[in-house]
């Protein structure tokens, strides 16, 4: 498919913003084809490492972009995603996609965000005292001119805005 006209969308934050439910429901209604990329998956369940630098999960994340680039009309990149654990992956991304990186970062204050947790699935799975070690706050990356969103987006509407911006 390598034509171009491959677009990658980037959805990054801290654990608990909403960015699994904004990038299924954007995977959903884009359709069939669209290549939905999961950090939690590939780091927890398919390498099994943790979030640290030089993991496998970063590596095996950057080929998956890349097949999705020259496989996919449309990508979504979603997880947490701290931007110095990885800035290769980032970079790969900018050079591969170029002016196609639809970039969206959740900021949200550590209440908002374990509030948001508390009705997860998985809610049991950690707490607060893992969540408060994971946190970084406003971890922003100049390279990916990241839109923000806050508490007031609902998921509709970031799924709105995202298919706005990329022209679906």
């Amino acid at each position: 498919m390598e034509t171009g006209r491959s677009k990658l969308v980037i959805i990054r934050g801290n654990s608990g913003g909403g960015k699994t439910t904004v990038a299924k429901a954007l995977q959903k209604r884009l359709g069939h084809g669209t290549m939905l990329i999961s950090q939690d998956a590939v780091r927890r369940e398919i390498v099994y490492v943790r979030d640290t630098p030089g993991n496998l999960a970063a590596g095996l994340l950057i080929h998956l972009v890349e097949f999705a680039r020259k496989n996919c009309e449309t990508a979504i990149l979603e997880g947490i995603l701290s931007s110095d654990i990885y800035a290769g992956l980032f970079e790969t991304a900018v050079n591969l996609y170029k002016n196609s990186v639809y970039a969206y970062y959740y900021d949200l204050d550590f209440g908002e965000t374990l509030k948001r947790h508390s009705q997860k699935p998985n809610k049991d799975d950690f707490g607060e005292p893992e969540m408060r070690r994971w946190w970084r706050e406003r971890d922003m990356i100049p390279l990916l001119n990241e839109t923000v969103f806050g508490a007031e987006i609902s998921a509709a509407d970031a799924v709105e805005r995202i298919c706005g911006d990329i022209g679906k």
